[in-house]
């Protein structure tokens, strides 16, 4: 006998949230039997919903979205027939059970979130970071205090999260929160790949984020310019702890390297080449990709000064991060450099002024940086003026012939 599925929505008139809407119930229909799923987690004016179509009237931005995540709940529910729809215990309750993600476990999305989160924190030193799993344990953290936010809710079903929820989180993360747009990107980046692996999970069936675009704003990243950085090679500092983040920071500067990868750096990373000449060999801790780079004579003569001199098989005298970052902006000060100087500026360095302003290929200093995708580089990375009047210098020189030539 063939099966006939339907999906169709009311309204729970009776009831108005604090925003004057009410919400839209799921109902679903199978050879003439109904069940109530619940709530779409979606509201609306009673005034703008067409009844006879289940959606809200018109074309704003509003009914647009709304109408979209309706689809998308649509599409999931009609998913999860067709996967059924063959089994001869195929029921309302089943396909009801199955979209709210109670499907021989009642997990919510919180709980698989703190699921994903501890595995993470377990993979520590191994695969992953502990900045990684800091990142989405705020991520989390953010999410749940939304949810408290905007619904009043403690957690959230897999199948209740919509195209709705996520486009809500986005505006909470940029008014409540105050993040900015890039940083508003990555907790959504971050979200997404909870999403993704509840559907692998087998939570959810659907995916709200198949029609969202994440918004990411370019930003050019800062660097020094060579008469910055030999202001500061050349300084002389009378205070030790100066002395040192000032010598690490040119180390990375001079190498391309990572605070972290600097830190993790031991003797065993510095080694001859088929080339006879000396490189540094190390992996990303960051994406565990192999990095090489040439010890050109600048950070060769900073890890000779510390040579032995070091506790624990340190090479060089790397202080944390927050310390650093702290005396890094004591030297900026020190040698009138108006920039805001942190760790990370002496990586965009030696993309811009170190490598490719003196005319080293984008895909060597890609590969030096330790980089998979060579767009990444281009964002730290970008011509200079001196670069371009080079440039333009040595084209001047090869028309000089036909300039020559030119009887005007």
């Amino acid at each position: 006998m063939r099966m006939i599925f339907k999906v169709s929505y009311y309204i729970r008139s009776n009831y108005k949230n604090r925003e004057g809407k009410s919400p839209i119930i799921i109902r679903i229909y199978l050879n003439g039997k109904m069940c109530v799923v619940g709530s779409s987690g979606l509201s609306v004016n009673i005034s703008k919903w067409n009844s006879q179509f289940s959606k809200m009237i018109g074309r704003s931005h509003d009914a647009l979205s709304l109408n979209l995540a309706l689809n998308n709940i649509t599409l999931s529910l009609n998913q999860i027939f067709k996967k059924y729809e063959n089994d001869e215990g195929i029921s309302l309750e089943k396909i009801k059970n199955d979209f709210l993600g109670n499907v021989e476990k009642s997990d919510t999305f919180l709980e698989l979130f703190c699921k994903y989160n501890a595995d993470l924190k377990l993979l520590i030193g191994k695969t992953k970071s502990k900045a990684t799993y800091q990142k989405y344990e705020i991520t989390r953290k953010r999410f749940t205090d939304f949810l408290k936010h905007k619904y009043n809710l403690n957690d959230i079903r897999g199948g209740e999260l919509n195209h709705i929820t996520l486009h809500d989180f986005e505006i909470y993360l940029k008014t409540v929160a105050d993040c900015g747009i890039n940083t508003t990107a990555k907790f959504m980046s971050r979200l997404k790949t909870i999403v993704l692996f509840a559907q692998r999970s087998g939570m959810m069936t659907h995916n709200p984020f198949q029609n969202y675009k994440i918004t990411v704003k370019r930003v050019d990243r800062g660097y020094l310019t060579e008469e910055e950085l030999t202001r500061i090679l050349e300084r002389e500092f009378t205070i030790k702890r100066l002395e040192q983040v000032r010598d690490v920071f040119i180390f990375s500067c001079f190498t391309g390297l990572a605070y972290i990868d600097v830190k993790n750096l031991t003797e065993e990373n510095i080694r001859k080449s088929f080339d006879g000449e000396v490189w540094i060999m190390t992996k990303r801790q960051k994406t565990d990709v192999q990095s090489n780079v040439l010890l050109l004579d600048i950070p060769r003569r900073i890890l000779q000064k510390y040579k032995g001199k070091l506790p624990n098989g340190m090479i060089l005298p790397v202080l944390s991060n927050q310390k650093t970052n702290a005396y890094l902006k004591e030297i900026g000060d020190l040698c009138s450099i108006n920039k805001e100087i942190t760790f990370h500026l002496a990586r965009h360095t030696f993309a811009t002024t170190v490598t490719l302003a003196k005319g080293v290929p984008i895909e060597t200093v890609s590969k030096m940086l330790g980089h998979t995708n060579i767009q990444t580089t281009q964002i730290y990375a970008r011509i200079t003026n001196s670069k371009i009047s080079k440039d333009m210098g040595a084209l001047v020189d090869k028309l000089g012939d036909m300039n020559k030539a030119v009887r005007i």
